[in-house]
């Protein structure tokens, strides 16, 4: 009989386990980046796409978009629109302005998260140019108007699933970002930030890659 057979399925069995855990604390640091690619790929969630530049080719079918801007009570911004909707031909790119005010009195850092209903649209709805790109700081009591730059890519009109969409909205929610120097956004406040986005519409996971966690 051989008496080390048990200390040897011990190890094995001890060998696996770990393997185990340890692929599970690997999962765990790539979910986020890898449910953002997923996302943005996919369109899931209604996240937009990103180009470089408009396509040539412009429909004639026009689509009607709508802006909407919400702020997380963390940050003491104001932060709206500054246009309600504007009209245009798929493929043509559009130009929309977002407005925001710091009203605290030291500089603040905020970054935007966003996503368009109906989420099936996300796909084909490409931004060339955003604020939602990079960190925005404002300064006590500045306020800024912040570009988007877009358009609906034609390939929209070759989807059945999205013939009858005339009409898209963009909503941004600003949070303040993790790397702001009186930012707040651990334990439990990063918990309620990422409820309030679930509430809005946008994966919690997103608002935790904008936010540095």
């Amino acid at each position: 009989m051989d008496r080390d057979a048990p200390h040897r399925r011990n190890r094995l069995m001890m060998t696996g386990l770990f393997g185990v855990v340890c692929a599970m604390i690997a999962l765990s640091f790539a979910s986020v980046p890898l449910y953002d690619l997923f996302c943005r790929v996919t369109g899931y969630g209604g996240t937009t796409q990103v180009s470089d530049a408009a396509p040539a080719l412009v429909l004639d079918r026009e689509i009607r978009v709508r802006f909407a801007a919400t702020t997380d009570r963390e940050l003491p911004w104001n932060f709206l629109p500054e246009q309600r909707e504007i009209t245009l031909k798929v493929g043509e790119s559009g130009m929309a302005f977002y407005s925001a005010e710091n009203r605290s009195d030291e500089p603040v850092t905020g970054m935007a998260v966003f996503n368009v209903t109906p989420a099936k649209a996300g796909l084909y709805f490409n931004k060339i140019q955003c604020f939602c790109f990079d960190e925005q700081t404002l300064a006590a009591g500045e306020t800024v108007s912040m570009p988007v730059y877009f358009f609906v890519d034609p390939a929209i009109d070759e989807d059945p699933n999205l013939d009858e969409v005339r009409t898209i909205t963009l909503s941004y929610t600003f949070f303040r970002s993790a790397s702001d120097p009186t930012s707040d956004t651990t334990g439990g406040d990063a918990v309620e930030s990422e409820d309030r986005a679930a509430d809005a519409g946008i994966p919690s996971t997103i608002v935790a890659a904008a936010a540095g966690r």
